[in-house]
């Protein structure tokens, strides 16, 4: 049986934070308190390609915190892409957790499928 899910991403899980980065090729993300021009955040830091200012993600609220300068310091698209790895990642991990067998698959339009067999052993 086939089912369709919707997801929204909180990240909360420092290990799926990790393997988005590794997943993208981006620098290992780092804990601590940056400057995001005229603000400060604390939290583990995301570098994307080519934004002036890292992302800050507070696990404990799942919140992000940025500047991007309405995307004149950096293109939304690579956040999309490193939320999109996160939600990846956190799913897979949480399925492997509970025994089960996780296929990824990605598809034309950029979106990512993922096929995960209950109480499957790998």
């Amino acid at each position: 049986m086939s089912h369709i899910v919707t997801i929204q991403t909180e990240l909360r899980d420092v290990e799926a934070i990790r393997l988005a980065a590794r997943r993208l090729l981006l620098p290992e993300p780092t804990f601590g308190a940056v400057r995001l021009f005229s603000t400060c955040a604390t939290g583990w830091q995301i570098q994307l390609p080519q934004w002036r200012y890292p992302v800050v993600a507070d696990i404990n609220s799942g919140k992000l915190e940025f500047d991007n300068y309405d995307g004149r310091w950096g293109e939304r698209r690579h956040l999309d892409r490193f939320l999109q790895g996160y939600a990846v990642e956190k799913a897979k991990l949480e399925a492997r957790r509970r025994g089960h067998v996780v296929v990824e698959q990605p598809l034309n339009d950029g979106s990512i499928k993922l096929t995960i067999q209950l109480g499957a052993t790998a």
